[in-house]
């Protein structure tokens, strides 16, 4: 690689960094990585270092997991100190960033690796408060016709059994399965109020596609999972375990493969007497624009035999809100609409149609 491309590559690595600290002070409050993140973003070494995350990949993400990864692991390091996910009492921020650098240096070889082989694959599970009204909506558009669901870059399949948490919206709302172990909450703003159902949608088929599916019966990739959660927000670790161990009793059915590959057979045996939905969320910005129109056009074409509803969860741009649209593909055509505004973690929900 030239130095020009390289210095370029460095430039963008910055802007990424500088991008997420921003975010991470306004909108999903961790201190101590808007912190890092700025430093990072000043640091030709950790950027190189950083760098080595495959294309596609959420750098800032995947950097800073990479090195919880390694303290929750058990590495001994005085950077643990500040990680509220390993001690009760965190250090205060205040020279923070030398003590991080060194681990950083200290542990280059082991980061390099985990930088360069691990993706971000997050599974969080209070984005299911801000999925439910989208199905509801697409068990009312489908008539109330069984749902048959297949979902876009699962992970370990969490999102797919969003019919078996329970669910609080504030004072407005509460319902879903109130004697789950996972109840979910969620904000509500804005003047409008979201559909929400008074009984769950019936679900007769859930089916998860991933190119790297995580095997929730091994210890080291449900580690990355919790490694991938930001230090400060306990409440997410909690939701984790809780939404594991409800998995591991009802198994999904998780698929490894190329979604553009296997979509189209799978949507061909889906019972017609069912209403057929896709739905992916944070996991179009990590695929590239060719990808995704190739993704549409297999919904176009599948809709000449049959309607499918879509809904989308995605934040496409760096610093914009995420937004939920739902699509409705029928005779070779698509129509969208954006219903709502939320939080990229799913804490709150600004319902707008």
């Amino acid at each position: 690689m030239s130095q020009s491309h390289l210095a370029s590559g460095i430039e963008n690595l910055a802007r990424q960094f500088q991008v997420f600290a921003q975010r991470e002070s306004d909108v999903n409050p961790s201190p101590l990585y808007s912190i890092l993140a700025r430093n990072v973003a000043k640091d030709s070494t950790m950027l190189t270092l950083a760098s080595h995350a495959r294309p596609g990949q959420p750098v800032p993400n995947i950097f800073f997991a990479a090195v919880h990864y390694l303290l929750l692991s058990g590495t001994q390091h005085p950077l643990a100190a500040f990680y509220p996910s390993l001690t009760a009492l965190p250090a205060k921020l205040i020279g923070v960033y030398p003590i991080f650098r060194a681990f950083c240096q200290q542990y280059e070889d082991q980061l390099r690796e985990i930088i360069s082989t691990r993706r971000v694959q997050t599974n969080e599970i209070c984005r299911c408060a801000c999925l439910l009204p989208m199905f509801e909506i697409v068990s009312q558009l489908g008539r109330k016709r069984p749902l048959a669901i297949i979902e876009i870059g699962t992970s370990a399949g969490l999102n797919l059994l969003w019919d078996q948490y329970g669910y609080r919206y504030g004072d407005v709302f509460s319902g879903g399965n109130r004697t789950s172990a996972l109840q979910l909450d969620c904000e509500l703003r804005g003047p409008k109020v979201p559909p929400l159902p008074p009984e769950m949608p019936e679900v007769t088929l859930r089916v998860g596609l991933d190119l790297h599916p995580i095997n929730i019966s091994n210890p080291d990739a449900v580690l990355w999972l919790r490694a991938l959660i930001w230090p400060e927000h306990k409440e997410r670790f909690t939701r984790l375990q809780n939404a594991l161990e409800i998995v591991r009793q009802q198994r999904p059915l998780v698929l490894a493969g190329d979604a553009l590959k296997l979509l189209p057979t799978i949507m061909a045996n889906v019972p017609m007497d069912t209403t057929l939905c896709i739905f992916h969320s944070f996991t179009f910005n990590q695929i590239p624009e060719d990808a995704r129109q190739e993704f549409s056009n297999i919904l176009i074409s599948a809709s000449r035999h049959r309607e499918i509803f879509r809904i989308a969860y995605e934040a496409i741009a760096d610093g914009t809100d995420p937004t939920l649209d739902l699509s409705l593909y029928l005779q070779g055509l698509e129509t969208r609409q954006t219903l709502a505004r939320a939080a990229a973690h799913g804490s709150w929900m600004e319902w707008l149609a």
